[in-house]
């Protein structure tokens, strides 16, 4: 089923998990994707390792575990900037004979290690290339406080039009704490007319490192009513769980209250705080 055939009636509650680097490890995620699916999400995307096929072989295979054995509808991450064409089509004919239907088109980050391909500059132009090649839904990804490498907020809309205007039916964000930020940029697509479903993306933080390397990483603005948590709460492990759930119930809460199109939630592999968040909102969402 593809995602944007969902029951748009109520909002959508979707979960982002990550593969595990070993492949022997794929059993041990079960214990996780049992608590995960009890809570009934529309979706769980699974993220993608950029070089390699190995990469690529534990996202279809984890996507295949939730479809299969715990019938919720996976939306696989693929990104392009390390890959050309004939690969990308190995990745699709997989895809189809899977029966896997929902794509998070994504170009890519930048690593030194890996060599740049010139197939694909932009999510836009596998998209582009993709949308003949099979029955998928694509998704793509929306920064609320502008991508790293972008110039201004006006190039940052731009590119994102196009990858609608390309093919994406819904976009996911990148993780933000600071809700008025979200409005902001939703207010903006709107007024370029960019009219899909745009879910937040929201991440429990449970631990002072995460925080610091989820900021360094996406470029995301650190509240200081947040900085505060974290400054008083970072030596307590307890306390720090405790006030970060919080925190991010209350951005959900704040959210579903304005409208949004729906809920994604970045577990980290984390089940526990899944099932707190979900507890948190089951009787809102």
């Amino acid at each position: 089923m593809k995602i944007s055939e969902l029951d748009n009636k109520r909002k959508s509650l979707s979960f982002e998990i990550f593969p595990p680097k070993k492949d022997s490890e794929l059993k041990n995620i079960d214990a996780t994707l049992e608590i995960l699916c009890e809570l009934e999400p529309d979706f769980i995307s699974v993220t993608f390792g950029a070089g390699g096929s190995s990469n690529c072989n534990r996202t279809i295979e984890l996507a295949k575990k939730i479809k299969r054995n715990y019938h919720v509808e996976p939306v696989v991450h693929l990104t392009c900037l390390h890959y050309n064409k004939a690969e990308i089509d190995e990745f699709a004919k997989i895809l189809t004979a899977e029966g896997i239907q929902n794509v998070l088109a994504l170009r890519g980050d930048r690593t030194p290690n890996l060599t740049e391909k010139e197939d694909f500059a932009h999510a836009s132009d596998l998209i582009t290339y993709l949308k003949p090649k099979g029955d998928f839904c694509f998704l793509g990804a929306c920064y609320p406080e502008c991508h790293p490498e972008s110039t201004n907020k006006i190039d940052e809309i731009h590119h994102l039009k196009e990858k609608v205007n390309a093919g994406a039916e819904i976009l996911l964000s990148q993780l933000f704490f600071d809700n008025t930020q979200f409005y902001r940029f939703v207010e903006d697509c709107r007024i370029a007319d960019i009219n899909v479903p745009i879910v937040p993306g929201i991440m429990p933080v449970i631990n002072a490192a995460q925080i610091k390397r989820m900021i360094t990483m996406c470029g995301a603005s650190f509240p200081e009513r947040f900085q505060r948590i974290i400054h008083k709460f970072e030596d307590n492990k307890a306390a720090l769980f405790d006030a970060g759930m919080s925190y991010a119930l209350s951005q959900i809460i704040d959210l579903l209250a304005n409208d949004t199109d729906g809920i994604h939630l970045y577990t980290m592999n984390n089940p526990v705080v899944a099932r707190k968040i979900c507890e948190g909102i089951q009787n809102i969402i």
